[in-house]
C-alpha cells in the first residue's frame, strides 16, 4: 500500500529510525534514561486509552492513541538491541510467523467453519507450542501457567476460566451459574452476619471508613475471600454471555460518571452543593439523570 509517496514499510521503517535516533548519544535525555521497568507503567495507560477512544468510537484520537502504543513496542525492542537480546525484526518475524503457525484453517490444510472451532484450534496449537518448548523429556506445564499474574484480574479471571471450558471444566447450562451466584452471594451474606455490631454502616459525610467496630482480621480475610469467589463467578456468567467483563464494568463506570455528574449539575442549578444535600435530592436527579438517557 502507497500513500503520500511512501509506502507503509517506509512509513515503520521511518519512525524505527527516530526511535533509534532519540535512544542515540546526542538524542532526547528523557528517552535515553528509560530502562524496561521504567517505560511499562506508560505501556499499560497507554493501552488503557486506546480503549478510552474505542469505546468513545473517537476515530479521530485513536489513530494517535495506536501510534502511543506503538511506541512502547518500539522503544522496548530498540532497548532490546543495545543490548543485544533482540531486534524489531526479531519481533515482526515472530509476529509473521505465529500468526500463520496459529491460523492453518487459512494458511493450511486445517477447517474451521466458526469462531469457536478456531478457539479451540489455537488452544491445541498453543499446548504443542509449549511442549516442544518445554522440550520432550521436560515436565509438561500445567494448563493455566500461561496466563500472566500481571493482568487486571477481571481480565485474568476470564482467561484462566476460558482454558478450563476449553477442556470441558465448565457448566453444562447457564443455570448452574445462576444457581453459583446466589450460593456465593448467600455465602458472603453469612460472613457479613458475623461482623460484630452495628456491623456494615453507611460512609458518613466526610468519613473514610463504613464500620463502627473492628472486624477480626480472619472474619476480614474470609469477607475478602467471599468477595473474591463471588467477583469470579460473575467473571465465568459474562464468559458464558460472550460479554467482556472488563468493557462492560468500564462502560458502567462511565455510565456512573455520566449520571452523578447530571446529579452533580442538578444540585448546583439548585445552588446546593453535593455534602449538602439528603440523600432523597441526590436519588431525585439520579432518576432524572436515568430517565434522560
Amino acid at each position: 500500500m502507497e500513500t503520500g509517496g511512501m509506502t507503509n514499510g517506509q512509513r515503520f521503517e521511518r519512525a524505527v529510525e527516530i526511535m533509534h535516533r532519540l535512544r542515540a548519544p546526542g538524542g532526547c535525555p528523557w528517552d535515553r534514561e528509560q530502562t524496561f521497568d521504567s517505560i511499562t507503567k506508560y505501556t499499560v495507560e497507554e493501552t488503557y486509552e486506546v480503549l478510552e477512544a474505542i469505546e468513545n468510537r473517537d476515530w479521530k484520537e485513536l489513530p494517535g492513541e495506536l501510534g502511543d502504543l506503538l511506541l512502547q513496542v518500539l522503544f522496548y525492542a530498540e532497548m532490546a538491541e543495545e543490548e543485544g537480546h533482540f531486534s524489531i525484526g526479531e519481533v515482526l518475524d515472530t509476529l509473521s510467523e505465529k500468526l500463520v503457525r496459529r491460523h492453518p484453517h487459512v494458511f493450511g490444510d486445517a477447517e474451521a467453519e466458526t469462531p469457536a472451532a478456531v478457539l479451540r484450534n489455537w488452544e491445541a496449537i498453543k499446548v504443542q507450542e509449549r511442549a516442544q518448548k518445554a522440550g520432550a523429556a521436560e515436565e509438561k506445564k500445567p494448563l493455566l501457567a500461561s496466563v500472566s499474574t500481571a493482568m487486571p484480574a477481571l481480565l485474568e479471571g476470564l482467561k484462566l476460566s476460558n482454558k478450563a471450558a476449553h477442556v470441558g471444566f465448565d457448566w453444562p447450562s447457564i443455570e448452574g451459574l445462576f444457581e453459583k451466584l446466589e450460593e456465593e452471594a448467600e455465602e458472603l451474606k453469612r460472613e457479613v452476619e458475623k461482623i460484630p455490631a452495628p456491623g456494615p454502616q453507611p460512609v458518613g459525610r466526610g468519613v473514610a471508613g463504613a464500620r463502627g467496630s473492628a472486624v477480626p482480621a480472619e472474619l476480614q480475610a474470609r469477607l475478602q475471600d467471599e468477595v473474591g469467589d463471588l467477583l469470579f463467578t460473575v467473571v465465568n456468567l459474562a464468559r458464558y454471555l460472550e460479554v467482556d467483563p472488563e468493557l462492560a464494568l468500564r462502560q458502567t463506570n462511565r455510565k456512573f460518571r455520566r449520571r452523578f455528574g447530571r446529579v452533580e449539575a442538578g444540585l448546583r442549578e439548585e445552588g446546593k452543593e453535593l455534602g449538602e444535600t439528603s440523600l432523597e435530592e441526590m436519588e431525585r436527579h439520579w432518576q432524572g439523570a436515568k430517565n434522560e438517557e
